[in-house]
């Protein structure tokens, strides 16, 4: 039987969601000590700790939190609470380990865009539950501002993590965060969209259609109640969520200073793997990329990958999902001992020598060269010009070795 939050509970966490931004160290203490219910009561008698009223401000006084639960089932939507069955719960597990060792006094504490607090509830607009669809995840994140191979590399990253059944999370905007998402729809994969404005709102109006078809199996996801706007500032609060649901993150293309970096930041002070797409060095869409891979400190240490399969090596199971080693081509010499290829190095081009001039360029004895010459006719690496032996020719294009 799945567990569904008490109503009055859902609502005090709708009430929440919308009179706190996100990310507030003494708002998360505040709910986790006293409960939501609790919480919100004391806020609209004034009863609060003085942090905490203050940081609700002018929006104690209004309650939208039905409206709120309304508007979201309106267009397909509903509140998410860690009192349901469908809370993720073991991916944000990191977020609350976290938050626990945060400093109390206010001054000490990190920026609310870069404070690693679970949120109070989730906005979530699609079918799927949002539990099972992060289990297998990775995020794949990067510059608005792409480029060709960046959009290239982060499609083709997505659709093979889409076919081997893992969700792609991103952020849905221009750039690599739309060829991430577009790469996994191509797989017939999910994929998930975390939102820095309401679930009902498309941003960039441009993505409504990509929305679209996100939600015929995926989700869109969001801290922020319904109709609220994309503000500047909620977007670098919305970057740890995205490094917190999944296993991993991935970068492909970042520049110096990037919403991207922030990301892959999150996701390795929460212990998650940071993953790098290499780039051109020319490109400045690559200098936050290049910067991931040069830092020499064992725990920011991120991970050079080019391929899906690279990937699920660093967040798939234990000796299962292992990359392929990249394929070599082959060679009639690799088989070749130390003396067969210096006599063969010695075989001249043109003209056929004997076994004697072989071994003295070689550096052998003639014996050695007779014991070897056959393993390299053999090989089709030398021939008998009739007077001596050379290396083979290849035949003529358009004419077939006798």
């Amino acid at each position: 039987m799945s567990l569904v939050a008490d109503p009055g509970v859902r609502r005090a966490r709708a009430w929440l969601s919308r009179a706190f931004e996100p990310g507030s160290v003494d708002v998360w203490r505040f709910v986790e000590r006293t409960g939501p219910v609790a919480a919100v009561q004391s806020l609209l008698r004034g009863s609060a700790p003085a942090e905490v009223q203050a940081l609700a401000g002018r929006r104690a006084g209004a309650d939208l939190s039905e409206e709120d639960l309304h508007r979201a089932d309106r267009c397909g939507g509903r509140l998410v609470v860690p009192e349901d069955d469908e809370w993720p719960a073991v991916a944000l597990h990191c977020l609350t380990l976290t938050a626990h060792d945060l400093p109390t006094v206010r001054r000490e504490q990190p920026d609310r865009t870069a404070a690693l607090v679970p949120p109070v509830a989730l906005w979530v607009r699609g079918d799927r539950p949002l539990d099972e669809l992060v289990d297998r995840s990775v995020a794949l994140v990067g510059s608005r501002a792409s480029t060709a191979y960046g959009e290239h590399v982060a499609a083709e990253l997505a659709h093979g993590l889409g076919q081997q059944g893992w969700t792609t999370v991103s952020g849905g905007a221009f750039g690599i965060d739309a060829a991430a998402h577009r790469g996994s729809l191509s797989a017939g994969a999910a994929t998930v969209a975390v939102l820095a404005c309401g679930i009902d709102r498309a941003y960039p109006s441009a993505h409504s259609t990509l929305f679209t078809r996100v939600l015929d199996d995926g989700l869109l996801v969001s801290e922020w109640p319904p109709g609220c706007a994309p503000l500047q500032h909620r977007f670098l609060v919305r970057n740890r969520l995205i490094a917190a649901l999944t296993r991993g993150t991935v970068v492909v293309e970042a520049a110096a200073r990037s919403g991207a970096q922030a990301t892959a930041n999150r996701a390795r002070d929460l212990g998650k793997s940071v993953m790098v797409v290499p780039g051109p060095v020319t490109s400045a869409m690559s200098v936050g990329c290049h910067e991931l891979l040069r830092a020499r400190d064992a725990d920011r240490h991120a991970v050079l990958v080019t391929s899906a399969a690279q990937v699920l090596q660093e967040v798939g199971r234990l000796g299962e999902d292992l990359a392929t080693p990249a394929e070599r081509p082959g060679s009639p010499r690799d088989s070749l001992s130390d003396i067969a290829r210096r006599v063969l190095d010695a075989c001249p081009v043109r003209i056929g020598v004997p076994p004697e001039r072989l071994a003295a360029v070689a550096g052998c004895e003639v014996v050695d060269v007779l014991r070897v010459l056959p393993v390299l006719e053999l090989h089709d690496l030398v021939e008998w010009t009739g007077t001596g032996w050379r290396v083979r020719r290849e035949p003529p294009a358009g004419r077939l070795a006798p």
